[in-house]
């Protein structure tokens, strides 16, 4: 097993600061919804269960993907915390539409004139205590994963703000059943759809970047362009050409074809063609993959 590299210990540290946020929210939601007579706080604790599930997954494929090339994977492990990511929008997609469901059968039998019962103190106290801690977790780990150029912390950073979602529906809707009455009793599933919405496009926002990557969609022309400024920043080096890109978990991988004139030493190529490796990882990462092939000027 490889040493833990200081970024690893960094996503570590996030993970496990949120999953224990989650781990309490949960169990207190649980509590709370059963106590306080709450569907929709029990639905709420649901979603901080997903949450808490979700911490595991990345657990699990963080340290994977931090190991270093091997024989088997020239290219590093990168893309297991891109497909990290991806597990995270799935779930986040059923959740939402498991939201959009449940919320959308209890609005039926509402308007079919079955009664919803009103929840307690209790539910209103968790659902306010979620949507501070959430909102609070959220901040503290979108800061950390932009830090630490992990999209998987990011994405996870987004399910803690989903659930804040989740929870202010869930205040809303006791909200209403406990000081306006019973006939206002619906505005708890209707509550539910708007957030279970909002859960569902965040899970689209976070799933397509990584179908892009594994399906090994190239970088945006704008960094392309900017690959090719720097290559041709260097004198004897034209046409450069065949670019390939792609991202490899929070890393890139850039392979490019460069021409120079024929009569150069193999020597003075191999230093040009260093020196513009060295110039593209300053750029864009110490750990970029770099291939440059070089071919004489036709």
């Amino acid at each position: 097993m490889s040493k833990m590299s200081k970024r690893e210990k960094e996503i570590y540290k996030v993970i496990i600061v949120g999953s224990v946020v989650n781990f309490l929210l949960l169990i207190f939601k649980f509590v709370a919804g059963i106590l306080g007579n709450s569907a929709a706080m029990i639905a709420d604790a649901v979603h901080s269960l997903s949450d808490f599930i979700t911490d595991v997954v990345v657990v699990a494929f963080v340290r994977i993907s931090g190991k270093p090339e091997d024989k088997c994977h020239a290219y590093g492990h990168g893309k297991y915390e891109t497909l990290a990511t991806a597990v995270i929008g799935i779930i986040l997609l059923f959740v939402g539409l498991g939201m959009l469901y449940s919320a959308g059968v209890t609005i039926i039998d509402v308007i079919g004139g079955k009664p919803l019962e009103a929840p307690g103190m209790l539910a209103l106290v968790a659902a306010i205590l979620s949507i501070l801690l959430k909102e609070i977790l959220y901040r503290y780990t979108v800061y950390k994963g932009k830090n630490l150029d992990s999209q998987v912390v990011v994405a996870n950073a987004w399910h803690h703000r989903s659930d804040a979602f989740s929870s202010v529906g869930t205040f809303v809707g006791i909200c209403g059943s406990v000081f306006l009455g019973e006939k206002w009793r619906i505005l708890d599933p209707i509550a539910a759809v708007v957030v279970s919405v909002f859960v569902i496009k965040v899970a689209i926002q976070l799933f397509k970047p990584c179908l892009d990557e594994l399906l090994e969609k190239s970088l945006p022309a704008e960094v392309e362009d900017k690959i090719i400024d720097i290559i041709l920043s260097f004198p004897n080096v034209s046409s450069p050409h065949h670019l390939r890109t792609r991202r490899i978990g929070n890393l890139l991988a850039i392979e490019v074809h460069i021409r120079m004139d024929g009569e150069t030493s193999l020597n003075d190529s191999h230093d040009t063609a260093t020196q513009i490796e060295q110039r593209l990882r300053q750029e864009f990462g110490n750990k970029t993959h770099i291939g440059i092939h070089m071919e004489p000027i036709r």
